[in-house]
């Protein structure tokens, strides 16, 4: 599974797939080790452009492009400011010069992108959401953490869980609550859990053998049996009885200790976590909120800074920034649906917990009190109601959209490459008549004395004129396939950036909507829990 990092990384190189030329790409930032092999490919397609150039030049002007080339690119101060700083020279003086290419406000796009995943890492450290890739526990020399294990040992009848430390064992760091994590809590939950369990199982399978022995000793009484076999029956029953009040305040402990992990460490974490979900959400917000602002401007851009045509190079990072973008709508739905799964889990299992346990022969037994309304109740329920309510169905359908719009400038760009590729066969197969021609043409040359090309040969004549024909109707078929290949291209780059004029700023728009929304969501939880506190 890749990080967030590494996934935006790769899309910050993907942006590049249909605006920036080679003369105008800002040096190494976060694809280093790409760049000699796209300077490689650069030069490969600045030779292979040659022969188009002229032709290019004459479609784009009769389509009015020269003059859309000269309007004033949207001045942005804040990213101005930031290219200018980064560096000067030849580059620096020539973007200050004609406003920012669109490659440099994608680059600031993906730098807010870096910068929000960031805020994440608090949130994934709580929830060791990184364990399958590395482990913080490493860091500090302490090895691998064991819960179950742990846990394990701490609930045996011989040691309870806040017993003497095991001397055999040296000194245990872990088991200090401090060191506790959320999965461990939730692990200790649940081994306590099934202790409880067993329990319960087994008060009612010996509540069912003590039932069946009172009515047995009910019905001896009854029949008047003699005294001794009577005797036994009351000792065996006496005894059943013994035993299930003892198992009965086993019982008890069990839920005092599950009662106790659940207030005073898992409902801590889940504040903590709270908090944490709100700090995230709210620099996800900032961060949204300035993409959508520097989208915004992409309307006032045009053309001028795209490349001519479309490389394979631009066509792969296409089919990469479509893969991203296919996995942040999952990886977002996942994020939405996952929260709202687990607090329902929650407080769902906390709807049996606060069940008392009940028996008719407890009166003996002192059990403990019982606490109607813990503070997690509250936190949970409104917790699960404000999720709930939570609508992220806009934000998924913006990426969705978002992913369909590059997918079809994937379709654009093959039409495109397949017309460049039907023109490079043509002018292939234009080069070879044409050196066949001239071959044969040299050849009949040299076979005549002066004389005999003064004299009338109209059969040469026509000969030579059928095959210079045929040549010069390979030429007009190839300038009218690379006419049409050139209106392609004009065609693919202006759909492109109409449809990313209309959908990234839908996009962001969306994005931060949500981030708000979440913001405004936990801001308000955590206020309520620390009321409460």
């Amino acid at each position: 599974m890749r990080t967030p990092q590494s996934q935006m990384m790769q899309q910050a190189s993907a942006f590049d797939y249909f605006f920036s030329s080679v003369e105008s790409m800002p040096g190494p930032t976060l694809a280093e080790p790409m760049v000699e092999e796209t300077l490689k490919r650069a030069a490969e397609e600045v030779v292979e452009r040659k022969p188009f150039e002229e032709k290019a030049k004459r479609v784009e002007e009769e389509f009015g492009v020269e003059e859309e080339m000269e309007k004033v690119a949207v001045e942005l101060p804040m990213l101005q400011k930031k290219m200018v700083k980064k560096g000067g020279g030849e580059t620096g003086g020539r973007r200050a010069g004609r406003g920012l290419s669109l490659m440099e406000l994608f680059l600031n796009l993906d730098d807010h992108f870096l910068k929000a995943s960031q805020s994440a890492h608090e949130v994934s450290k709580m929830l060791e959401a990184t364990r399958l890739h590395y482990h913080s526990n490493f860091a500090d020399n302490r090895g691998h953490i064991d819960h179950s294990a742990r846990v394990m040992r701490v609930i045996t009848w011989n040691r309870s869980f806040r017993g003497i430390p095991n001397v055999d064992d040296g000194k245990d760091d872990f088991d200090s609550e401090e060191h506790e994590t959320h999965a461990s809590v939730l692990d200790k939950m649940l081994a306590w859990e099934k202790k409880l369990y067993d329990e319960v199982k087994a008060g009612e399978l010996m509540k069912y053998d003590y039932q069946k022995k009172v009515a047995l000793l009910n019905k001896q009484k009854n029949r008047g049996i003699n005294s001794e076999s009577l005797e036994k029956l009351k000792a065996a029953v006496s005894h059943l009885h013994t035993r299930y009040i003892v198992d009965m305040q086993s019982m008890d402990s069990t839920v005092l200790e599950i009662n106790r992990l659940r207030d005073e460490q898992l409902y801590p974490k889940l504040v903590r976590l709270v908090d944490g979900m709100a700090t995230m959400w709210e620099i996800m917000r900032g961060h949204h909120e300035a993409q959508s602002e520097i989208v915004n401007n992409l309307r006032s851009l045009e053309i001028s800074q795209s490349p001519r045509e479309t490389s394979e190079h631009h066509n792969d990072r296409t089919i990469q920034l479509w893969v991203i973008v296919q996995e942040w709508h999952d990886q977002f739905g996942r994020l939405i649906d996952h929260q709202k799964e687990y607090i329902k889990a929650l407080t769902n299992w906390l709807k049996l917990n606060l069940i008392p346990i009940e028996s008719n022969l407890r009166e003996k037994v002192s059990s403990p009190p019982w606490v109607q309304e813990p503070s997690i109740q509250a936190l949970l329920h409104a917790w699960d109601d404000q999720l709930n309510k939570l609508q992220g169905d806009d934000a998924r359908t913006a990426i969705q959209n978002f992913a369909a719009v590059i997918h079809t400038i994937l379709q654009h760009q093959e039409e495109e490459m397949k017309l460049k590729d039907k023109c490079e066969d043509t002018r292939k197969e234009l080069n070879r008549k044409t050196r066949q021609f001239e071959d044969w043409h040299s050849k009949i040359m040299q076979r005549r004395t002066p004389e005999e090309l003064d004299a009338e040969d109209n059969t040469l004549k026509d000969a030579i004129t059928e095959r210079r024909v045929a040549v010069e109707i390979l030429k007009k078929h190839l300038e009218e396939e690379e006419e049409e290949y050139w209106k392609l291209c004009l065609q693919v780059r202006q759909k492109s950036l109409v449809s990313l004029k209309t959908r990234l700023p839908e996009l962001f728009s969306a994005m931060s909507e949500i981030a708000q929304a979440c913001s405004k969501m936990y801001r308000n939880l955590i206020s309520k829990a620390r009321q409460r506190n």
